[in-house]
C-alpha cells in the first residue's frame, strides 16, 4: 500500500479539481457529508446526494445550486432496510442518468446512543451492521463496475475514533465501525496492483456534528473541528492529487492535541 505524501491537512484544492467527475456521497443530508458535497460541488463535481430524509437534501441541494455548482442529483436511500437488489438499482440508475462515477464517500452513520453492553439488543447490532459496515461494501460492489471504467476513480470510508480504539459504552456502534479497518484492508488488496478504483479511510476525530452534540451534550462546541474544517482531506482523496494514497487509514486530528473520546 502507498501512503500519501503530501500534509493532507494543508491541502488547498485547485478550483476545478473535481470538474466533469461524478461523486456519490451517503449521509449527504447533514453535518460532515453534507460538508463534503457542496465542497465537492463547488471544485466542479456533480454531486449525487443519497440519505434518508429528501428535505435535507432537498436543503443540500439548494445550496449548492445557490453556491454556482453543478445541478446535484437526490438519490433517497433507507441504508437500514436496503438489499443487493436496491444497491444494484442505484448504480444502474446512476449509469443510465449521469453516465459515469468517480467516486463515493461513504459518510452516512447510524448511532443509538452511549449504553452499556447488557442493555443493548441484537436487534439494535443488526442495524448499526447493516449502515455502518454493510452499506459501505454493498454500494461499492454494486458500483464498481461504473468506477472502473473512469480513469481515476476513489472510494472513501469515514471511519470512526472508537472503532479504532474501542472505549466503554460504545458497544455495537463502535464494533461496527471496527469492521471497516478489515473491510478496507481486504478491499485495498483486492484492488492492489489495479490502476485504478482506490480505497482509504478518514478517521474525523472530535467534531461538531450531530452525532457529536448527543454524545457530548454539555460540551463547549466551539473548541471542536467542523465539518468544513475536514473537507481538505476528502479533496485530496477524491481528485488525482491523492492517487498515491491507497489502503490508507488516515486521522485528520492526530497530533492536534485533541483526544479521541
Amino acid at each position: 500500500m502507498q501512503a500519501a505524501k503530501t500534509p493532507i491537512k494543508d491541502y488547498r484544492a485547485a478550483p476545478d479539481l473535481l470538474k466533469d467527475r461524478v461523486i456519490l456521497i451517503t449521509g449527504a443530508g447533514q453535518g460532515l457529508g453534507r460538508a463534503v458535497a457542496i465542497a465537492c460541488a463547488v471544485h466542479g463535481a456533480t454531486v449525487i446526494l443519497s440519505g434518508r430524509q429528501v428535505a435535507k437534501l432537498e436543503q443540500v441541494y439548494d445550496e449548492i445550486v445557490a453556491a454556482g455548482g453543478p445541478e446535484p442529483v437526490i438519490f433517497s436511500t433507507d441504508l437500514a432496510t436496503a438489499q443487493d437488489k436496491d444497491y444494484e438499482a442505484l448504480a444502474s440508475s446512476i449509469g443510465w442518468q449521469l453516465k459515469r462515477l468517480d467516486g463515493i464517500v461513504h459518510s452516512a452513520s447510524l448511532f443509538y446512543n452511549l449504553s452499556p453492553l447488557s442493555i443493548q439488543t441484537g436487534e439494535q447490532w443488526l442495524d448499526l451492521f447493516r449502515v455502518n459496515a454493510m452499506a459501505p461494501f454493498a454500494l461499492t460492489r454494486a458500483c464498481e463496475p461504473l468506477l472502473k471504467r473512469v480513469p481515476d476513480a476513489s472510494v472513501v470510508l469515514v471511519g470512526e475514533s472508537h472503532g479504532d480504539k474501542p472505549a466503554a459504552f460504545w458497544g455495537g456502534f463502535a464494533v461496527s465501525k471496527a469492521a471497516m479497518h478489515t473491510y478496507l484492508k481486504i478491499q485495498a488488496e483486492e484492488w492492489e496492483g489495479q490502476a485504478n478504483p482506490r480505497i482509504n479511510m478518514l478517521i474525523p476525530g472530535p467534531m461538531h456534528s450531530p452525532q457529536r452534540s448527543r454524545t457530548h451534550p454539555g460540551e463547549y462546541k466551539e473548541d471542536l473541528a467542523k465539518p468544513e474544517d475536514l473537507v481538505p482531506y476528502f479533496l485530496y482523496l477524491l481528485g488525482s492529487d491523492g492517487q498515491g494514497s491507497r489502503g490508507q487509514v488516515i486521522k485528520c486530528r492526530q497530533g492536534s492535541g485533541e483526544q479521541d473520546y
